[in-house]
C-alpha cells in the first residue's frame, strides 16, 4: 500500500468496513444487533492487519497492540468493568429502585428526562469523564424507563447528553486540558468562552426533553416507596466527584459502599456481593474487549497514513478565516469518527490547529473551544463511540437506537457552527494580540 506525506485514502478501509458491517447490516435487516460490533472489529481488523505488506504481520501486530494499550483505552476498558461492577452491586441491593422512586415522589413526570439531563451536567462537569457519567447515571435512567412509558432509548440518551455536557466544559476532563494544552491557552479562559457558546444548546435540550415527555404516565400507580440509606452510593459517587476524585476511586468506592450496605441490610451474603460484582464485570467485560480491538485498529489506520489523509483532505480546503475555523471543526471531528476517542481526536489535531490558528488569528481561546466542541459533539453520536456502548451496553439495546434521541451532542455542533458563522464571541485586541494569548 503506497503511504505519501499526504496519506493513505486506502488505509481507512477498515474503518470504512467496520462501519459499513455494524450499520449497514442493521439497515438491511432492519435489526442492528443482527451485526455484534465484536465480530465486525473483528473482521475490520482483520483486514487492517492483512493490509501494508511492506510490513510483517509480528510489526504489525505490534503496531495493533501498543494501540489497544494506548492509556486512554486501557483506562475505558477499567473504567468499563468497574462500571459493570458498580451497576450491578447498586441495582442489587436496591440503590437504583429506591433513587428512582425517590425522584419520582419529588419530580413531575413530565420533568424525570429534564432532571436526568441537569444531573447528568452536573456530575459530569464534576468528574470530568463522559464515560463515567454514563456508568453511573446510566442505572438510574434505566430504572426510570422500566416505571414510565419513557423509551430506553431516550432515556440512555438524555443520560449521554448530560455526560457530553462536562466532558466538553469540565476543567478536569481530559478533552478540555488536552485542547487548551495543544492552543496555549488557560483554562479558566476557554471555559468562559466555550461555555457561553454551548449553554443555549443545554437549555434548547431541556426544553425538548420536557415537550417530548410532558404526557408522560408511569405504569406504577400510588406511591413510590424508598429508602434513602439505599441512595446514598448514588450520593457518595456524587460527593466525590465534586471532590474531584478520579472516576477509577469513585466507582470502587461506590461498589464497596454499596456491597456493605447490601450487607448489612440483608440484600447480600459476602460471596453474594462477590458473586454479583463478578456478574457486572462479565456483563461489560465485551465492551472493554471491543474498546482495545478499536484501539488497535486506529493505531494501524494511524500508521498506514489513514488519519494523515484525514487531515490534508481538510487543511488544503482553507482561505478565510471563517473557513479556517470550520477547517479546523472538520479536522477533529473526521479525526474523531476515526478514532472514536475525542481525546486521542484533540490530539492528534490540535498541534496543526494551533498552525491555523496562529496563521489565520484566530484566538486560542475560540481554537481550544472548537477542538472540544466538536470533537464532544461526535462522540456522543457515533454508535462505536465509548459513551454509548456504555449506554447501551447497561440498557442491554443497540447504541444506533440512542442516535435519534440525542439531541444535546446534536445541538452542540449546531451551537459550535453558529458560532463560526456568527463570529461569535468578539475578541477584545490588546497590543496587537489577543488577551487569552498569553500563555498560563
Amino acid at each position: 500500500m503506497m503511504k505519501n506525506e499526504k496519506g493513505s485514502l486506502l488505509a481507512l478501509l477498515p474503518l470504512i468496513i467496520f462501519v459499513s458491517l455494524f450499520i449497514g447490516t442493521g439497515i438491511i435487516s432492519k435489526d442492528f444487533s443482527n451485526m455484534p460490533l465484536n465480530v465486525a472489529v473483528i473482521i475490520a481488523s482483520t483486514i487492517a492487519l492483512m493490509m501494508n505488506r511492506k510490513e510483517t504481520l509480528l510489526d504489525k501486530v505490534e503496531i495493533f497492540t501498543k494501540g489497544g494499550g494506548h492509556p486512554n483505552i486501557i483506562l475505558m476498558a477499567i473504567i468499563f468493568i468497574l462500571a459493570g461492577a458498580f451497576s450491578e452491586v447498586a441495582k442489587g441491593m436496591g440503590a437504583v429502585e429506591s433513587t428512582v422512586n425517590l425522584g419520582m415522589s419529588f419530580i413531575p413526570e413530565n420533568l424525570l428526562m429534564v432532571g436526568l439531563f441537569v444531573i447528568g451536567c452536573f456530575i459530569s462537569i464534576s468528574m470530568g469523564t463522559s464515560t463515567g457519567t454514563v456508568v453511573a447515571l446510566a442505572p438510574i435512567g434505566i430504572g426510570i424507563a422500566g416505571q414510565t412509558d419513557i423509551s430506553l432509548a431516550l432515556s440512555m440518551a438524555t443520560v449521554v447528553g448530560g455526560a457530553m455536557f462536562g466532558d466538553n466544559l469540565s476543567m478536569i476532563s481530559d478533552t478540555t486540558i488536552a485542547a487548551v494544552r495543544t492552543q496555549n491557552t488557560k483554562m479558566l479562559d476557554k471555559f468562559k468562552v466555550n461555555f457561553f457558546i454551548v449553554l443555549p444548546g443545554a437549555i434548547l435540550t431541556a426544553v425538548i426533553l420536557g415537550i417530548i415527555t410532558m404526557d408522560n404516565q408511569s405504569n406504577v400507580v400510588g406511591e413510590y416507596p424508598f429508602d434513602l440509606v439505599k441512595v446514598i452510593p448514588y450520593i457518595a459517587v456524587l460527593i466525590a466527584a465534586l471532590a474531584g476524585a478520579h472516576v477509577l476511586i469513585v466507582l470502587l468506592g461506590g461498589t464497596i459502599l454499596a456491597g456493605i450496605i447490601g450487607i448489612i441490610d440483608g440484600s447480600y451474603s459476602f460471596t453474594g456481593f462477590l458473586q454479583t460484582a463478578s456478574e457486572g464485570i462479565m456483563g461489560m467485560q465485551n465492551l472493554a474487549i471491543i474498546a482495545i480491538m478499536i484501539g488497535g485498529m486506529v493505531e494501524i489506520i494511524k500508521h498506514n497514513g489513514g488519519i494523515d489523509y484525514l487531515l490534508n483532505f481538510v487543511t488544503k480546503r482553507i482561505k478565510t478565516k471563517k473557513g479556517a475555523e470550520v477547517g479546523i471543526a472538520s479536522l477533529v471531528s473526521v479525526t474523531d469518527i476515526a478514532t472514536s476517542n475525542n481525546t486521542i481526536s484533540i490530539i492528534i489535531t490540535g498541534p496543526l490547529a494551533k498552525n491555523i490558528a496562529d496563521e489565520y488569528d484566530i484566538d486560542p481561546r475560540k481554537s481550544a473551544s472548537i477542538l472540544d466542541i466538536f470533537a464532544s459533539c461526535f462522540q456522543g453520536v457515533i454508535p462505536y463511540g465509548g459513551q454509548l456502548l456504555a449506554a447501551s451496553g447497561l440498557a442491554a439495546i443497540s447504541p444506533v437506537s440512542i442516535i435519534p434521541y440525542s439531541f444535546y451532542p446534536v445541538l452542540l455542533g449546531i451551537c459550535g457552527l453558529v458560532a463560526i458563522a456568527i463570529g461569535y464571541p468578539k475578541f477584545r485586541q490588546v497590543k496587537g494580540a489577543t488577551t487569552a494569548s498569553k500563555s498560563s
